[in-house]
């Protein structure tokens, strides 16, 4: 499904993303964790043709995202709330995304009744435009958007921010739904470890722009390897050089 082959990003001096080579296979979840300033939201930004890539390429099903556009038909994605349209109100937006993949207004209102429990009666019929929502709101309604057309390829950036515990659990629930009746694959960034961990079939490690480890995540069995790996960093006072293989088998 993606293939990343040397790819590079950098902003002025400062290297964003070096990644020799990395694929995330059909029907597989990767979970993205990283400290602030890994290239996370920037390796993803190159994969959705946000960025220029200095170097290398990204392909999704064998399509160069930043020649050939057939991808985007079939993906679905919310990095920020700059992908919202803040003068629409969250049924108009939703509307709109519903017409971008072809779907009529009915079908995208039967395809909302799945996502009831997430919105919990804050978000259709209030009146409200999107800028008027709480931040919560506001990130339930970008992931919403990124998940109605069902796409084959799901890409979310810190998806639980700025949501409660229960909203955070049912969509944990959503996502793994999503990725057993669908077998949709999906990368998802996030510094929420325990959700990441349930969600994910793969846990890739990044710091300093690169793919520092690949661990399978059979029944979570890499969420303590992480865990083992930044409580290591801390104690070392976040030092760079910290040894990984300490701690990551």
């Amino acid at each position: 499904m993606i293939r990343i082959e040397n790819l590079v990003k950098k902003f002025g001096k400062n290297v964003a993303v070096d990644i020799n080579g990395l694929e995330v296979a059909e029907g597989e979840v990767a979970g993205l964790v990283g400290n602030n300033g890994a290239g996370k939201t920037t390796l993803l930004r190159l994969i959705l043709d946000l960025y220029k890539a200095d170097a290398g390429r990204v392909l999704v099903s064998g399509n160069n995202v930043a020649i050939n556009e057939e991808w985007k038909k079939h993906t679905g994605s919310f990095i920020d709330s700059s992908f919202l349209i803040d003068f629409l109100t969250p049924e108009e937006y939703f509307h709109f995304i519903g017409d971008c993949y072809g779907l009529p207004k009915d079908e995208v209102d039967r395809r909302l009744e799945r996502f009831a429990g997430l919105m919990n009666g804050e978000i259709l019929g209030k009146g409200k435009i999107l800028r008027s929502l709480s931040a919560g709101n506001r990130q339930k309604t970008g992931i919403i958007g990124a998940m109605l057309a069902a796409p084959s390829l799901l890409i979310l950036d810190e998806p639980f921010n700025f949501l409660d515990p229960s909203s955070q659990m049912e969509l944990v629930r959503l996502l793994q739904e999503e990725s057993r009746q669908q077998g949709t694959t999906m990368i998802l960034s996030s510094h929420n470890l325990d959700n990441i961990g349930e969600c994910s079939t793969r846990i890739l490690l990044m710091e300093q722009g690169k793919i520092l480890y690949d661990l399978a995540n059979n029944d979570s069995a890499a969420l303590e390897q992480v865990k083992t790996y930044f409580a290591g960093q801390r104690q070392s006072g976040g030092n760079s050089s910290y040894d990984m293989r300490q701690t990551i088998k």
